[in-house]
């Protein structure tokens, strides 16, 4: 298998060194809770030197002073890559974290890629620079690197979130150091990788596993002008804190309990694929996943029976299974996670429509059935807080004021979707919910979009041209009239 095996040092300044301790973190496979690799446990002076490497690309390297194409061009041969060994990343990925492989294939290999080509394609599109006269001065504005980068990546799409902020912090000219969890630092290894064969300059880009004290230590580094998190919003408001202290920038992608929207005249045969996919995908482990499924009253029997046939025909199990739709959650704290919220829900006699146990017959791994809760008071617990696994609620509304009001009753604001036979209406609907992103009928956004969160789902967006925005400084220069008419 591709992922076996140690990998004993950390990429810094452009080469694999040895790192200054000897403690390792395992890998372990959420489907056979076997240890498949160790990667070294990354110390403070670990992460001086990934700095100290960064620092001095920014500072002194040719990377932020080339042109915007030639930074283009080497992005372009990374791209490249990722397409010869997209098998190999999905499957990185699923066995470190256990995405089923179909969907790794499209989400976690496939995905990334056309992220980083999305922003390849916008870059030249960028106002990176541009004249302003006036009657009280004339100035050239540039939008320039903000300098080094922490990028603190999550495990549940670590490749996709990786690149997300990689490609256009590279684009932009900035450095990285690159901090995976160490539940899924085997992406990040193979990304350095691949980096490192296309050419990036020495100390652009460094990958440093580490745990929760190490991480505060690089969010705090005086070295570091930019950290950009994906996680849960208690860790964001820690790295937000920390980050304030200093006046250091930070962008903050966070927590997520969206809702689905289904008024009377959905149709259901659009709304169902649409929950399978996006409500259970990653076996219920991506933050904008749909996990609350708002009905209109009169839709209710309906949409029960199609939801517990759907969750009948989606296959549970070894996530190299290419029929598998439902995997492991990636660890055994987030199954004991999943397990206790779906443990209260039953507890306060919440209505259990479908799952709520172990599946039969999968007596290794970190699995959870798929579970619903049907007729959920909306400020029920499970209703409120982030589970994070393949669980969802389904709320009945009377009227569509009520459904607006259920769809926003949460500190979340990432995602949604709204289902209607009038698509006008559906837009009209949308602009009333308090997220990032809405979704009408199923309809992707892409990745020339921007997304991020209101409320307690973060600060900042990524993807599209405004991803470009959170690794750049505004800068005004003043011109004198001879260099204004040269530039001009």
């Amino acid at each position: 298998m591709v992922w076996q095996g140690n990998y004993d040092k950390l990429f810094i300044g452009g080469k694999w060194v040895d790192p200054e301790s000897a403690e390792t973190f395992a890998v372990i496979s959420p489907s056979t809770e076997e240890v498949i690799a160790r990667v070294p446990q990354g110390t403070t002076a670990d992460v001086d030197k990934a700095v100290a490497a960064a620092r001095a690309a920014f500072d002194q390297g040719p990377w932020p002073r080339m042109p915007l194409d030639e930074r283009i061009a080497v992005l372009r041969k990374l791209s490249a890559k990722l397409e010869e060994k997209q098998d190999v990343a999905a499957e990185l990925v699923s066995a470190e974290m256990g995405c089923p492989i179909t969907l790794s294939t499209k989400m976690q290999s496939i995905g990334p890629r056309l992220l980083l080509d999305s922003f390849i394609e916008l870059a030249p599109q960028y106002n990176w620079s541009d004249i302003r006269r006036s009657a009280t001065g004339n100035a050239l504005v540039t939008r320039e690197p903000v300098g080094v980068v922490a990028a603190v990546v999550p495990w549940n799409a670590p490749l996709l979130i990786t690149m997300i902020k990689l490609a256009p912090a590279l684009l932009a000219g900035c450095t990285m150091i690159i901090k995976p969890t160490p539940q899924t630092p085997l992406d990040a290894y193979f990304l350095a990788d691949l980096l490192a064969e296309v050419g990036l300059p020495d100390g652009v880009v460094n990958v440093v596993p580490a745990d929760r004290d190490v991480s505060e230590y690089l969010v705090r580094h005086r070295g570091v002008d930019k950290v950009s998190f994906t996680g849960s919003t208690a860790a964001g408001r820690r790295i937000g804190a920390i980050c304030g202290e200093d006046l250091r920038r930070c962008t903050l992608e966070l927590g997520g309990k969206s809702a689905a929207v289904l008024l009377d005249d959905a149709d259901l045969d659009l709304a169902i694929p649409s929950i399978r996919a996006l409500s259970l995908r990653n076996t219920g482990q991506v933050c904008s996943n749909k996990t609350r499924i708002v009905v209109a009253a009169s839709r209710r029997d309906e949409l029960l029976d199609r939801l517990v046939d759907m969750i009948g025909s989606m296959p549970v199990g070894d996530p190299f299974d290419p029929a598998t739709e439902i995997g492991p959650v990636a660890s055994a704290v987030q199954r004991d996670r999943v397990e206790d919220y779906v443990g209260d829900a039953k507890a306060a006699g919440l209505k259990l429509l479908v799952g709520g146990g172990r599946p039969a017959g999968l007596d290794r791994g970190f699995y959870v059935e798929p579970t619903i809760f049907a007729d959920v008071d909306p400020n029920a617990k499970i209703a409120q807080e982030e589970v994070f696994g393949p669980v969802l609620t389904v709320h009945t509304f009377g009227d569509e004021n009520e459904a607006i009001d259920i769809a926003n009753n949460s500190e979340y604001g990432l995602n949604g979707s709204v289902f209607t036979a009038d698509p006008e209406h559906a837009l009209a609907f949308a602009r009333n919910i308090r997220t990032g992103t809405v979704e009408l009928n199923g309809s992707g956004v892409g990745f020339h979009a921007p997304i991020g969160g209101f409320k307690h789902s973060g600060i900042g967006r990524e993807a599209g041209l405004e991803g470009f925005d959170a690794y750049v400084e505004l800068k005004s220069y003043g011109l004198p009239a001879d260099l204004l008419a040269k530039l001009s």
